[in-house]
């Protein structure tokens, strides 16, 4: 159990199978692409702030989440995030689309959003291994919430401690967080 502060995030929103979707590799490039100029942007500027750019998180859902199915992700919707400090303002990131824009064609830039959001009370837990084994683990979150006389509520998030280009599927780490209620 974690209760989640309002916290400031750098998103974009889409829709589809994030396994064969072209948009999805274009929002977690605008992500990240923004993200580190932002990142280098400042710690080279003139107040020489350094700070680490924080993993990349995703909430999924479906318009109806009695039929959100791991068997049909062509109706999923997902927001794919990455978590800002508070000093990060809306004129630095459009200073940072502005640079990266300059450098590469990026069609997901212009979709970018900073946003607020505060889960509140939630329940997660750590699942190790491929994305494709995180059902059981979903599942037993979920247990758990009923268990302990909770309500679901609000998006599921899963925040990805690794980089799946450069780790073995089994070795990844994801943070698997569902918003909770009474």
């Amino acid at each position: 159990m974690v209760t989640v502060p309002k916290l400031n995030y750098l998103m974009i929103d889409g829709h589809g199978d994030p396994n064969d979707s072209t948009m999805f590799q274009q929002a977690i490039e605008a992500l990240f692409s923004v993200s580190y100029t932002m990142k280098f942007m400042l710690k080279k500027g003139e107040q020489q702030i350094d700070y680490g750019v924080m993993p990349l998180e995703g909430l999924w859902w479906t318009d109806d989440m009695n039929n959100f199915s791991m068997e049909n992700k062509a109706a999923w919707k997902w927001t794919i995030m990455i978590m800002q400090p508070n000093f990060i303002t809306s004129e630095i990131i459009e200073q940072a689309k502005e640079l990266v824009a300059r450098r590469k064609a990026i069609p997901m830039l212009n979709n970018l959003r900073l946003e607020s959001m505060e889960e509140g009370p939630c329940a997660q837990l750590l699942h190790v291994g491929p994305y494709s084994a995180e059902v059981a683990n979903i599942l037993k979150l979920h247990a758990f919430i009923k268990d302990n006389g909770y309500k679901m509520h609000g998006k599921h998030r899963e925040i990805y401690l690794n980089d799946m280009r450069r780790t073995a599927p089994e070795k990844l780490k994801t943070i698997i967080r569902q918003p909770i209620t009474k």
